[in-house]
This record gives C-alpha cells, structure tokens and sequence, in this order.
C-alpha cells in the first residue's frame, strides 16, 4: 500500500516535472508592465499602466491597463524560451476585466513567433494564435480562436459568445497532443472537439462520389399525391358561385321602355362549395432526394503539423474605444494541471471578494444618482413655484391695471375714433401691444387737452380783465380743469410705463405687430395708388367721351 502511495505521488511529481512554463506575468511586481514593449511602427499608440481597478478582489494583485480612449495598442513581451508546441500540450490562460462597462472594444493576445521584431508589430504582423474575447455593440460579439495553417490566418467555425459584464473573466484555450481542443471561460468548457472539425483548413475526409449516377427509377418528387380512391360527392355544388336574388321583385313604376329590361340583383349561392378536389396523400414510391454516397477524399491526407505552433512572443493588438480593460494573469505553458491551479490561485479564489467589492461601489453610485435625482427634483420644483409667483404677481398687476382703466374718466368719442383707426392696423391678438399704443394715445391727448384747456384760460382771463370777480371765478375753474388734464396725463404715461413694461416682454409680439403694420401702410400705399389709377383711367374715359 505504501509503495503504491509513493509510486502513485512520484508520478505526479514526475508529471508536474515535465510541464514548462514558457511565461507568466500577474503584474504584482511595480516593474513588471516594463516587460510589454510598445512598437515604433507608430506614432498614436495608447498608454498602458498598472492597476487593479476601482474594484477587485485580490489586495495584492494589480493588472495591465488599457489608459486611453479611442486608441490602438501594439505592445509585445518575450517568452521566457521559445515554445514549439509539437507533441505537446498547449495552453494560453488569461483573465480580462472590461471595467469600463466596454461598448466597442477587443481584449485578445496575439501569440507571435521567435522571428517577431517587437520595434516592428503592429496589425499586419504574422501570429500563429489569435484567442480573446471582442466586443462592438450587443451583436459583434465574439471570442475569437484564430490559428495560423500553413500562412493563412483561420478563425473557428463557431461564434463563442464572450462575457461582457464589468467583473474579471478567465479565458483558457487548450490544444492537445491529439489534435482535439477545449475553449473554457471561467472553468467551463464553452465548445471541445476535433481541431480538423472546427478550423476548415484540411480537406474534407469523405466527398460525394463524383461518378456515383442517379438510377432512372428514383423517385424523387412529389412528396404528396391525390388520394386516387377518393370520389367526388353527388350532392357537391361547385357553381354557379353566384345566383339571382330569389326573393327580390321587380319596382311597380318599372318601365321597360325606360329603364330596360328588369333583372334580379345577384347573390351569393348559398350551396356552393367550390372547387372539389381529392384529398392528398403521402406519395408511396417517394425516395427523397437523390445524393450521391460519400466515398473517402483522395485528397485527404491528414498533417502532423496541424495546431502546431512556434511560439517566442505574446502581444497585445488592439482598438477600444473607451480606455479601462485590465488584462492579468498571462499564462503559456504545455501542463494543463499546472493552468487549472493557477487560475484557481490568481483568479477562482477571488471572485467571491470582487463581486462584493462591486456591489460597495455600485451602492455608492446608486446612492449619488438618486441624491442627484432629487437635487434635480427639488430645482425644478423651485423654479416652477418661482414661475408661479411671477405669474401671480404678473396677474395683480393686470388686475390693477383693470381697475385703474375703469376708473379714468371716459376719452371724447372723437378721440377715441381717432386712436382706434391707429390701433385697427395691428393684430387683434396683440392686446399688449394695443395697450401700450392706446396708452401712448391716450396720454398725447391728454396733453393736447391740457394745452387747449390753459390756451383758453387765458384767453378768457384777458377778456375778463374788467370783472375781476368773474374773470378769477372762471380761472379758478379753468385752472381746476388744468389740472385734472395734468393728473389725466401723467396717469395715462404711468399706464404706459406698465404697458411698456410688459410689451417688453414679449418682443416677438412687438415685431409681428410690427410688421402687421407695415403690411398695413404698404395695402394703404398701394390702394391709395390703385385709387389714383383709377381715377386717372376714369379722367381718360371722360375726356375721350368729351371728345366724341
């Protein structure tokens, strides 16, 4: 029993001793990102820097971070020793966060041969594996699995969905011996099988045999046919499908002579069926469509170099639009067991603490969103209550302004006329516009009386020089009705001043009453001179009829 323990642990001590690690990066040491090297092949690509994000599980961990928006990224690291993968396992394993809740963006390695020039990389650079989740919008979503056949860059024939939430993925892609592969996220295998079978790069194994010949007696339509024992029933009706109106009668004051020959309108018959046909049935000599029997491709030869890769560099080729996904826990090696533990110690055992670190901060934003929200609730509350006050205000102020006109003297009819010829020219809707103008009207009259009213104070005043008695009597009088004009007037330009004040503010009226009246005055204008034309057309036929 003993001998079996110790056998059994120096085989997997001796397993763990044949598997390599051709490179690891968890970017927990400050100069670590020092190791990708940017490409000089030009001249805008994007910042990297280290960091663990706004949220994480692992204390200690940091990671690679995309720093700039809207930027394309060519950076590449050294394997530790080159790694051609013939007879061997292969495993890529890495983890990648889209903290930036990612819209358009990719997040894959490039596996890039010992020849690579890191000075040199960029898009066109020759890779023999492509693996990685890319995100463009909610359906260019895919993880790509990309591998390198005799110079041809061939993708897999399966669209693998990536994750595309804000917390850290793990992505394993794993090549065997055998030529059969597992694509896992987060431990769980997403698609496995035979390379040859996903990646279309070899011949087909089997092909239709090219001289195989349809026999003669092959049947191979219709799949349906009609039933031949099926018999037509003898009270079936399949026309007339319309019929006269039995029930109709011909009008009494119908005149044949008149009207023509009478007819009964038509109907639908209501013993038609339609057309009759026999039921169908399975046609019972139909083979199915005719294919040729497969036979082996004499093309195909299978390839010990297919999923065989020869491996020096890892880089990283991308574009994002928005800055912020965190690549870390970069793995090449040929031992899958070493892959599983390792992903379980730099990535498994955190997940737990990230998603509730998630959740603090997500509470947080929740909290200072709805704290906005009613910021934004409370302003506009402010500002509507403020705009009902102003309208309140606005109203007590008309309504004086109401009860103010009701208690001024009445205008002369002549007066009055005369402003509303001036006032018919604006639009009617206009009433702050004709208050204002009525205003302004009002108080010209005003004055005008009051200077005719102390004109003929005067004037009466000298005329009654020689009674004194009388004469200061009727000044006195005249004076009092100076007055009353001069308190009539400044009241009609106080009114103004409010007329004014509001017309201010609607200055588009203002300008529709503007041109209202220019409208009017050019109407004016021209009726006056169809006027004058036609006055001077009647002048012509009066003098030619003088003339005659």
């Amino acid at each position: 029993m003993r001998c079996s323990v110790a056998l059994a642990a120096l085989a997997a001590l001796a397993s763990s001793a044949l598997g390599r690690v051709y490179y690891e990066e968890t970017f927990s040491a400050p100069d670590s990102i020092d190791s990708f090297k940017a490409t000089k092949a030009r001249d805008d690509v994007g910042a990297i820097k280290l960091s663990r994000g706004e949220w994480y599980g692992n204390e200690n961990g940091s990671g690679l971070k995309i720093a700039e928006d809207a930027r394309f990224y060519a950076y590449s690291a050294k394997l530790k020793r080159p790694f051609n993968t013939k007879g061997k396992d292969f495993v890529v394993q890495f983890t990648v966060k889209y903290e930036q809740d990612i819209d358009c963006g990719g997040a894959y390695l490039k596996l890039l041969p010992p020849t690579l020039d890191p000075t040199k990389f960029d898009g066109d650079s020759e890779y023999e594996v492509m693996f990685g989740p890319d995100i463009c919008g909610s359906t260019n979503r895919r993880v790509h699995a990309i591998i390198n056949y005799n110079g041809t860059n061939q993708q897999i024939d399966k669209v693998i969905q990536p994750r595309g939430d804000q917390l850290t993925h793990q992505y394993t892609f794993w090549v065997k011996p055998d030529k059969t592969f597992e694509i896992r996220i987060d431990n769980k295998v997403q698609e496995e099988g035979k390379v040859e079978d996903f990646w279309k790069v070899l011949p087909d194994k089997q092909i239709p045999d090219p001289d195989a010949e349809k026999p003669e007696d092959w049947v191979d339509g219709p799949v349906m046919i009609d039933d031949t024992e099926d018999v037509k029933p003898e009270d079936w009706v399949d026309g007339p499908a319309t019929i006269p109106d039995p029930d109709a009668t011909r009008p009494e004051d119908w005149d044949d002579d008149m009207d023509g020959d009478w007819e009964a309108p038509v109907i639908a018959n209501p013993e038609f069926k339609g057309e009759w046909k026999a039921r169908q049935i399975k046609n019972p000599a139909y083979q199915g469509e005719w294919t040729a029997p497969m036979i082996d491709n004499p093309a195909y030869e299978e390839d010990e170099d297919l999923a065989v890769f020869n491996i020096g560099y890892v880089g990283i080729d991308i574009w994002t639009v928005k800055s912020g996904t965190i690549f870390n826990n970069i793995l090449i090696t040929d031992d899958i067991d070493y892959a599983s533990k390792f992903g379980n110690s730099t990535w498994a055992d955190f997940v737990e603490a990230e998603i509730a670190a998630k959740k603090v901060v997500d509470d947080i934003e929740s909290k200072k969103l709805e704290e906005e929200r009613k910021a934004k609730e409370a302003a506009a509350k402010e500002a509507e209550e403020k705009e009902k006050a102003e309208a309140k205000e606005d109203d007590v102020e008309a309504d004086a302004d109401v009860e103010a006109e009701a208690d001024a003297e009445p205008v002369p009819k002549a007066a009055a006329d005369a402003a509303d010829d001036v006032f018919d020219e604006l639009d009617e809707d206009d009433e702050d516009k004709v208050a204002a103008e009525k205003a302004a009207a009002a108080e010209k009259l005003a004055a005008e009386e009051a200077a005719a009213a102390e004109k003929l104070a005067a004037e009466e005043a000298a005329a009654a020089a020689e009674k004194a008695a009388a004469a200061e009597k009727a000044a006195a009088e005249k004076l009092a009705e100076v007055k009353a004009a001069k308190a009539k007037a400044a009241k009609a330009k106080t009114e103004k001043a409010k007329a004014d004040k509001k017309a201010s503010k609607k200055k588009a009226a203002k300008e529709a009453a503007k041109k209202a009246k220019q409208a009017a005055e050019e109407a004016a204008k021209k009726a006056a001179e169809a006027e004058k034309a036609a006055a001077a057309d009647e002048d012509e036929d009066t003098v030619a009829h003088d003339e005659l």
